[in-house]
């Protein structure tokens, strides 16, 4: 297997319905490299977690990594999970395709959604949230 050379770095995506963000830190995760998320890319709420700002919010925050120094990210991809949606939303797949198209080299891709092994009791009742 060949040596990676230059500095590596960890990208937490995180993508639901409603929004995306990308935090790119360190390898032991502690220190914030850059964070952005499609809210700050977009003016319109409806918006914040399609595929487009997801895909310019992984290119503002992979040039902020490369200013950094950083070569190459291992990614953390992560739903909303628990009681709401176990897969990724609509920007996780674009955030991806930016960071690529970026220059940034990607190394191991791993699914940290938290899933419940056995699931505790969904909020709200037995008959429902009454709105």
């Amino acid at each position: 297997m060949m040596a990676k050379e230059g500095k590596w770095g960890i990208a937490h995506i995180y993508s639901s319905e409603n929004n995306t963000i990308i935090h790119i830190t360190d390898m032991s995760g502690a220190e914030t490299i850059s964070r952005v998320t499609g809210g700050m890319i977009t003016d319109r709420d409806k918006d914040k977690g399609k595929a487009f700002p997801a895909m310019r919010a992984a290119r503002r925050a992979a040039g902020e990594a490369m200013e950094k120094g950083i070569t190459g990210l291992h990614l953390r991809i992560r739903a909303p999970g628990g009681h709401k949606k176990k897969i990724p939303g609509e920007g996780a797949q674009p955030a991806i395709r930016g960071l690529v198209r970026a220059g940034l080299r990607i190394g191991r891709i791993k699914d940290v959604t938290p899933v419940p092994h056995d699931t505790t009791k969904k909020p709200g009742g037995r008959r429902g949230r009454r709105v």
